[in-house]
């Protein structure tokens, strides 16, 4: 039996069923953009962890910041006996984050922790309950998380009821039919039928949608949200969970807008590989809650906080913010290539920097989804030695979070292993 196989059994006996994966192949070592499984096999990686590793697996400087702080101490809890990393980390993304005038920072441990403090914060600053999310949005799978995730499946398959004073209203996504005047007469509807203003606190949105299809927020939409937020008193929360920390070309997504959100989210590539997420915002918003309302035992652990401190120091002295739009540019051009033969099936290609994706459609369709073919390419991919992730709504959706890290040649052979694993899929 395969060393695979044998983590395999284990694994079945051991863990939890509703954690899902996707490959049963296990890693046993990993070094930038590639990793070997447990039976020496080396793969391409185009998933990153799911956009943690934007600075690659073992980055020199983080592993280097990692083994110094571990030489000092691993955990005081910040809240007990505070400790320079965690405030050298909120003065750096102070500093750089898109927010109007004087900013603040929180550290937690998950993406869905600095979610769930976004909306506490908002809450404490408003004194209003409501939160307003949209359909495709991934916020995590805590109960608050999974009442803003707008995806049911596999998500809240089973767990409800979740909290009270959450709505949603429709993604601008033109591709499958939803233009930005649908999802603006959503909202004037849930302010009619549903929710008045004076009581929402916050809109909750993702710069571009990660599990939602790397569905990009239009430019409009994103001006006409800020403008209800300033009408109504409303706070603007940007997830840049998985869309931050150079994954779009930018720090942070919301550069590319031309407004500014109250609350920015943040996890995934901040620490480098390290679980590490929170919230920077505007001051007066984030010292709204009172002493001792916000914090977690192991919230901003001094290594997490360390390796931060070197991402952000290595996508500066890389240059990993033009080497994000680079990447980007590079994928698109070679899918929007590979879909004009005919029978490949290839729908929208979108995205925004190094944050790119496509979708599979039925061949000789307008854009019906197949999410039959996306399965059979990320699995043919993985035989073939590339790491692929789907996503999106209809789960036809083909995302690439490879390291910003990535050597071209590392690079280019993944794309080739995508583009032949693709052809077999259609010749079957």
């Amino acid at each position: 039996m395969s060393q695979n196989a044998e983590l395999q059994r284990r694994r079945d006996a051991a863990v939890a069923r509703g954690v899902g994966h996707a490959t049963q192949r296990y890693a046993a070592r990993a070094q930038n953009a590639e990793i070997w499984d447990a039976d020496g096999k080396r793969y391409i990686d185009f998933a990153g962890g799911i956009g943690v590793l934007n600075t690659g697996h073992r980055h020199p400087k983080v592993m280097a910041a990692i083994e110094k702080q571990l030489g000092a101490f691993v955990h005081s809890c910040f809240q007990v006996m505070p400790y320079e990393p965690y405030i050298a980390l909120a003065e750096r993304l102070n500093a750089a984050a898109p927010i109007a005038g004087p900013a603040k920072s929180l550290f937690v441990s998950t993406g869905a922790e600095a979610v769930e403090n976004a909306v506490k914060i908002a809450r404490a600053f408003t004194k209003r309950p409501g939160v307003i999310a949209f359909s495709g949005g991934f916020h995590g799978r805590t109960m608050l998380g999974m009442a803003l995730t707008g995806k049911v499946a596999p998500y809240k398959i089973g767990f409800g009821p979740f909290p009270a004073d959450i709505y949603h209203a429709r993604f601008p996504h033109a591709y499958h039919g939803v233009g930005v005047d649908d999802a603006l007469a959503d909202l004037a509807h849930l302010f009619k039928y549903d929710i008045e203003p004076s009581r929402v606190a916050a809109f909750v949105i993702e710069p571009v949608q990660g599990e939602g299809g790397f569905t990009v927020t239009p430019p409009e939409f994103m001006r006409a949200l800020r403008q209800l937020c300033d009408e109504h008193g409303i706070l603007l929360i940007a997830d840049e969970v998985q869309s931050g920390v150079a994954r779009t070309g930018k720090l942070f997504a919301m550069e590319h807008y031309d407004v500014r959100a109250d609350l920015i989210t943040v996890a995934k590539s901040i620490g480098g590989g390290l679980p590490l997420a929170g919230v920077i915002g505007r001051a007066e918003v984030m010292d709204a809650p009172a002493a001792g309302g916000l914090g977690g035992t192991y919230g901003g652990n001094p290594v997490a906080c360390a390796a931060a401190l070197a991402v952000l120091d290595a996508i500066e002295s890389e240059g990993l913010l033009a080497r994000s739009s680079a990447i980007g540019q590079r994928l698109r051009e070679f899918v929007s290539v590979l879909g004009t033969e005919p029978g490949r099936g290839i729908g929208e290609v979108r995205g925004l920097g190094g944050m790119s994706a496509f979708e599979l459609i039925v061949p000789g369709s307008a854009n019906t989804p197949d999410p039959d073919a996306t399965k059979a390419l990320t699995a043919r991919a993985a035989e073939l030695g590339l790491i692929l992730l789907s996503c999106g709504v209809y789960a036809n959706t083909i995302r690439v979070l490879v390291p910003l890290t990535v050597e071209d040649a590392v690079l280019e052979e993944g794309l080739a292993i995508l583009g032949r694993a693709l052809d077999e899929v259609r010749e079957t």
